[in-house]
């Protein structure tokens, strides 16, 4: 028995027929192969193999009225042909030709209508483009200019709603930022700030309520405050505190007093 994917057939659901093709030239020449390079099969990899095979051909097939040969096509045509495929319906394709162009051609796409192409066109852009981005309503495309976009552009940002957003911006905000994110509602956030944070700045920190920024913050802050951690609640944050001060043993006595 055949199996659904051994069938060739377009994407209509018809039978692939070789001899009623356009391309049957290219048969005769082993550039094209039922089920496995054709440019009429419903398959996308099929598809994809034919114009491998014959990227000539591509340049043809930017109108074809199914969206996933076009955006194939887009991979391999001319590339002066693609501008006008910034319009197409799909986003798929709006894609597959966005990626191909300068950078200065695809700034429509910064309010494309799907969220997958502005994902996308983020990740191209430079700073002076992705500013106009940073109000976007899709938290993954703030996610990708947060991780792209230059550091002292991201205070914008310590105030997002997401909370992905702010760990990203934590990490690579500049340092003189980082105390206002201290405060943060989110605690994976506050521990990526106390990784980065001053030692001398962390006792804002000494009495987070989550055992990991506390746990980082006996990791870190300097060993003449480190009492305030000695009794904490969690075993592992008392533990830090107490390795670190039986390897400074002269401090001890400091802190005792």
């Amino acid at each position: 028995m055949i199996s659904e994917i051994d069938e060739a057939r377009d994407w209509l659901g018809n039978e692939v027929n070789c001899a009623a093709c356009v391309h049957e030239l290219l048969l005769a020449t082993a550039k094209c192969k039922l089920m496995h390079a054709c440019v009429n099969d419903r398959y996308a990899r099929r598809i994809d193999r034919f114009f491998n095979w014959n990227q000539h051909e591509a340049n043809a097939y930017l109108n074809h009225p199914h969206f996933e040969v076009r955006a194939i096509a887009a991979s391999h045509a001319d590339i002066f042909l693609l501008a006008a495929l910034l319009d197409d319906p799909d986003e798929t394709v709006r894609w597959n030709a966005a990626r191909r162009l300068p950078r200065n051609r695809i700034l429509k796409l910064r309010t494309d209508l799907h969220r997958e192409v502005r994902i996308r066109i983020a990740s191209r852009l430079d700073d002076s483009d992705l500013i106009v981005m940073m109000g976007d309503p899709d938290y993954y495309v703030r996610l990708v200019i947060a991780r792209r976009i230059s550091p002292s552009l991201l205070t914008r940002f310590i105030h997002d709603e997401e909370a992905e957003v702010r760990r990203v911006v934590a990490r690579r905000v500049p340092v003189e930022w980082l105390f206002q994110m201290s405060a943060d509602a989110d605690a994976t956030v506050r521990w990526e700030v106390a990784q980065r944070l001053a030692p001398d700045l962390l006792d804002r920190l000494l009495y987070d309520p989550d055992w990991r920024v506390r746990f980082e913050v006996a990791r870190r802050i300097p060993a003449t405050q480190l009492s305030e951690l000695m009794e904490d609640a969690d075993p592992l944050v008392c533990e830090m505190a107490q390795s670190r001060l039986i390897q400074r043993p002269s401090q001890i006595k400091t802190i005792a007093q």
